[in-house]
């Protein structure tokens, strides 16, 4: 069952709901006033005949009989019957009228009272006349309110029945009209594939909650665009990364096997080839780390670790492969608590990642001075990596997480462009964030902020 028919039922159910609710009250309340209305009027009766038959004088009787004839509608099966209370107040009920004990004791006490048995309705009065007190009885057969009660019903069942009609197929164009625009981005979004990730959905000027979802199709297809180009460029620059060495490494040895050479020219060409050969390695190193830090599915042995002693060992892991680089570490806004100084993660990524990093500073700024900051909030900790090197300019920025980008000013520099987006990749897996803040010629700033583990 479609969506707009569910609501088609949903508000016909409902309106249905309503209608029945408002026809009952509307039913009852009738039957109730139409009920109230003949006891006023049985009650008319009685008073009228108490005093026509107790009170008047024979020739105004007649008068008044007159009168009542004339003016006053005899009600069906009327009658009116008179009672005459002993000065003990006890009375001799009539039996054929079947009244409870209950409907006389209520008349003693309150001096009226009413019964009503099915469409017959009775009405009783304490009446002081000069002859003395009696119980006055009126009764009459309501012979309309059971017919007007009966077209009622029949009108309320049909006006339910063709209003929740109505409201069944008003429901279904309304619900058509709300779905159309459902319909159109449903109509767009078939016709976007992977050869037209650039088509977008049309938003208009609504703030609804249809250019709402609008937006956010093509917000989605924005980061699928982005991710489709970044794989093409992975790609190409991944094959350009590995073809090099392979080639150079194919036409040394080709080179070498084509003729008779010296010792010297030997050795000279196996140089090339091992290096080349160390080159491809790290490539691919590199490239299954940052596919392994990319994929969710693979279990890492996750320890508690602190921060401050794991820059210690990148400290003096670096002092071994540069020694001459000039990395400080900053203690200034370290914490007091040793607890804040904790997180649950990998050491071995966790290092690798801060070591891309700081070996970055020191080789882009010529190991001039690299500053390692370590900071703590109540709920994250805090890793600044400073240095003063050749920065990155503005207009690059956006594609320094890029596999294999590097920027335009760093060719003077060996690199493969994979050790930021590894690093980022590790820290995101560690759920934390790293930002980099870089001005050409004047240094990077890269802040990494970990959960603290408490």
């Amino acid at each position: 069952m479609k969506v707009q028919t569910r609501i088609a039922l949903a508000f016909t159910l409902l309106t249905a709901c309503i209608i029945l609710v408002l026809s009952v009250l509307v039913y009852y309340f009738t039957q109730q006033l139409s009920s109230r209305d003949f006891y006023k009027r049985v009650y008319l009766r009685s008073m009228v005949a108490a005093k026509a038959q107790l009170d008047m004088e024979y020739h105004d009787n007649e008068i008044y009989n007159e009168f009542r004839r004339q003016h006053i509608e005899i009600l069906s099966e009327q009658k009116e019957y008179f009672i005459k209370l002993t000065p003990t107040r006890s009375y001799q009920p009539i039996d054929s009228l079947g009244l409870p004990s209950s409907f006389y004791s209520e008349i003693l006490t309150n001096k009226e009272a009413s019964h009503r048995r099915k469409d017959y309705f009775f009405y009783g009065i304490l009446y002081e006349s000069k002859f003395g007190p009696y119980i006055v009885i009126a009764s009459a057969r309501n012979e309309y309110i059971s017919e007007q009660l009966n077209n009622l019903r029949k009108i309320l069942i049909s006006v339910f029945a063709v209003s929740t009609i109505i409201t069944f197929f008003a429901g279904l164009v309304f619900s058509k009209r709300i779905f159309q625009s459902v319909r159109r981005i449903t109509d767009k979004v078939k016709d976007i594939s992977a050869h037209n990730l650039h088509l977008r959905l049309d938003t208009g000027n609504g703030k609804d909650e249809i250019a709402e979802l609008s937006s956010t199709f093509n917000n989605m297809l924005d980061r699928l665009e982005t991710s489709f180009e970044t794989q093409n460029n992975f790609v190409s620059n991944a094959s350009h990364e590995l073809s090099t060495p392979l080639t150079v490494i194919i036409g040394e040895a080709e080179l070498a096997l084509g003729r008779q050479r010296t010792v010297e020219e030997t050795q000279d060409s196996v140089k090339v080839i091992l290096s080349e050969a160390e080159r491809l390695q790290h490539i691919i190193r590199s490239l299954l780390n940052l596919a392994q830090t990319g994929f969710n599915g693979i279990k890492q042995a996750w320890d508690i670790i602190r921060i401050d002693e794991l820059i210690w060992s990148v400290k003096n892991e670096l002092d071994n492969i540069n020694p001459e680089n000039k990395v400080y570490i900053d203690y200034s806004l370290l914490p007091e608590d040793d607890e804040r100084l904790k997180v649950k993660g990998n050491e071995q990524l966790l290092k690798l990642a801060l070591s891309n990093i700081v070996l970055n500073g020191c080789k882009y700024s010529n190991n001039a001075p690299v500053i390692v900051g370590l900071a703590a909030t109540n709920e994250k900790l805090i890793i600044i990596i400073k240095d003063s090197g050749v920065g990155i300019p503005a207009n690059e920025m956006a594609y320094i997480y890029d596999p294999f980008f590097r920027a335009s000013n760093t060719v003077s520099f060996n690199g493969y462009g994979i050790g930021l987006p590894l690093a980022r990749n590790i820290i995101r897996m560690h759920k934390g964030d790293l930002l980099v803040e870089s001005k050409q010629d004047i240094g990077t700033e890269v802040k990494i902020s970990l959960p603290i583990s408490i």
